[in-house]
């Protein structure tokens, strides 16, 4: 088979939000969740900036049996879950279930939970380690207790692939709608933002304030210093389009194509060219059957960081060969960087097209290169073709184009 696939649900548990609603809202109105970290106590670090999901009622989303067995990602995971299906329309029953999946990207997991059981094992001796916690420890916890919480019988798949996670997710559903192997995937990324993961992350140099300087998220900027990190949950309900039709859903757009590569580069260290990325880019709008002309928006990955953004904006530079490309956006420079955010920026790509709304990239004085980036306030425009963009350290790119869907599926 080679059916084309839609999106038709969007769930989100974000530091801009909880819901499509708020997301959205916040999103294009450009506000910034980017605030000193609450959760933890960051007095011995030399950032203490981060964008935590907040408000967050696990409750008003998940039963009490299962709260009290499940970690906070997968609290997250399964309410964004939860909201793409209520929001595509879909009730998950013995009809449908065994054709209906989840396919999760996360680059880290349930770090707070892992160091937890760690610290008890090795101070107070495995004997004292909670039973009920060890199965939150394991990279598909988050994907296996949203399908047990909301029925689901299809294809339950995790995906750890560093910082294109989501990203690769995203791809991996796309290809088994495409085939026929179920009518209908969750699909997304989720992390989270604790202790441990951010001294780690401070560690391998890769938080702002990186070489001093103001602590900020700061995307494609010539002043940008590190990430800022943040946390969430972004799934999308995609659905086969002809599945999608009989129904009477009205997709947000469609999944055309995609593209991966990789680039020679050490585990956490960067390529020194574009020209991985490029290739990513290239073969996702090759796919897609459009011509770099075509796109007019990019989510890009750009985070803040010394390298990836340079590699990326070089990239688009070549790609696009025009300083009036497409409009590009980065939501980082207002969520932060959870490594796990391709979930949330094809959702964020998403509202794009369907509200005709280019969000602000925060954080953007001076660009480092001549490009299209929209800052101040979001733009107005006629937003058909979109791509995303995934970088990850140790050389991996992933790109998808997305493509609006017209009213009579063509």
């Amino acid at each position: 088979m080679n059916r084309r696939v839609a999106v038709t649900g969007i769930g989100l548990v974000t530091p801009l939000g909880i819901g499509k609603a708020a997301f959205a809202e916040r999103l294009f109105r450009g506000d910034s969740a980017i605030a000193e970290i609450a959760g933890f106590d960051t007095s011995r670090f030399p950032s203490h900036l981060g964008a935590e999901v907040r408000d967050f009622r696990a409750r008003d989303f998940i039963s009490l049996k299962t709260l009290r067995r499940i970690d906070r990602l997968s609290q997250m995971v399964t309410a964004a879950a939860r909201l793409a299906l209520e929001d595509a329309g879909i009730v998950v029953d013995v009809a449908n279930r065994d054709r209906t999946g989840i396919l999760l990207g996360t680059a880290f997991g349930a770090t707070d939970v892992k160091t937890h059981c760690a610290r008890i094992l090795c101070t107070e001796g495995p004997g004292m380690v909670n039973p009920i916690l060890v199965p939150n420890t394991v990279m598909n916890a988050p994907a296996g207790h949203t399908s047990i919480e909301l029925g689901i019988r299809g294809v339950n798949t995790t995906v750890n692939h560093h910082a294109v996670s989501g990203e690769t997710a995203i791809v991996c559903a796309a290809m088994d709608i495409q085939r026929g192997a179920a009518d209908v995937v969750l699909a997304g990324g989720a992390d989270i933002l604790s202790e441990f993961f951010f001294e780690a992350l401070i560690r391998f140099r890769a938080a702002s304030p990186v070489d001093g300087g103001v602590e900020g998220a700061r995307p494609f900027d010539r002043r940008r210093n590190g990430a800022v990190i943040g946390e969430g949950a972004g799934i999308l309900c995609l659905e086969g389009l002809d599945h999608a039709r009989e129904r009477g859903a009205a997709p947000y757009c469609e999944i055309a194509g995609w593209g991966m590569s990789a680039s020679p580069a050490g585990p956490t260290d960067w390529p020194d060219d574009p020209r991985g990325v490029l290739l990513a880019m290239e073969r996702a709008v090759r796919l897609s059957g459009l011509a770099p002309k075509d796109i007019d928006m990019v989510q890009a990955a750009a985070n803040g960081g010394k390298n990836p953004d340079r590699i990326e904006a070089e990239a688009c530079s070549r790609f696009f060969a025009s300083p009036a490309g497409p409009f590009m956006a980065s939501v980082k420079g207002a969520a932060g960087e959870s490594f796990s955010s391709g979930g949330i920026r094809a959702a964020a790509l998403a509202l794009s097209i369907r509200e005709g709304m280019v969000p602000p990239t925060l954080g953007v004085a001076d660009p480092i290169e001549r490009l299209n980036i929209v800052t101040g306030t979001s733009v107005k425009a006629d937003i058909r073709c979109g791509l995303l963009n995934g970088i990850s350290y140790g050389g991996t790119n992933v790109s998808v184009v997305v493509k609006r869907t017209s009213p009579d599926g063509c």
